[in-house]
């Protein structure tokens, strides 16, 4: 078996390890707003659950170059953000919102998305996700890097749920309705695939 130090690594090489390895990740599509009142949209794969009670999920912004993403700022400035479930009908135009856009401008508008007013936060949502999350920032952490920060570590708190109608069943989630993709390495993504289960020991 292959042993690496990750310290005799490049940041890069450590990077295709882990994003090569630790798959599938679920995509959050995350809108936010600037203090000038642009709604910015942007995925990120480095995102997952962190407590049911309550609930709490978190959100690995990457810096580059020691500078902190529009994302990290809007939701450390503003405290609120919206997280979206990518799925099979809107991965093609969440791709979109990747793209390097400066600040003033909206990624949302770039990928032809509609917005659609939050609950409980000022920060709008986008009406093509079957699921979407209202949060309030809980805690944020920089993390990483020699010279600075090389992430900005987001856990948020979800105030509300927004589930479609069809999605929710005798209290759970068709996994098939909400067709979620995940993020592999490269440029691939991957569907849910074959469903097994295993029952767990007592």
């Amino acid at each position: 078996m292959l042993s690496i130090d990750p310290i005799k690594n490049t940041e890069r090489e450590n990077y295709k390890f882990l994003i090569g390895s630790i798959i599938p990740r679920p995509i959050a599509f995350v809108t936010t707003l600037s203090k000038g009142g642009v709604l910015n949209g942007a995925p990120f794969s480095y995102f997952n659950i962190v407590s049911s009670n309550p609930p709490m999920i978190s959100l690995s912004i990457q810096r580059t170059g020691g500078r902190q993403k529009d994302t990290a700022r809007n939701i450390i400035e503003s405290k609120e953000f919206v997280i979206h479930v990518v799925d099979e009908q809107n991965v093609e135009k969440i791709n979109k919102t990747a793209a390097n856009l400066s600040s003033d401008q909206s990624e949302i508008e770039l990928a032809d998305l509609t917005p659609v007013e939050s609950s409980k936060i000022s920060v709008p949502g986008i009406k093509e996700a079957k699921i979407r999350m209202e949060c309030t920032l809980e805690r944020s952490l920089e993390l990483g890097g020699m010279d600075s920060a090389g992430c900005d570590l987001i856990i948020g708190k979800v105030v509300q749920f927004h589930i479609e109608n069809d999605l929710y069943k005798d209290g759970r989630i068709d996994p098939d309705g909400l067709a979620a993709v995940s993020r592999l390495a490269g440029t691939n993504y991957a569907k849910i695939g074959e469903v097994f289960s295993i029952e767990r020991p007592k």
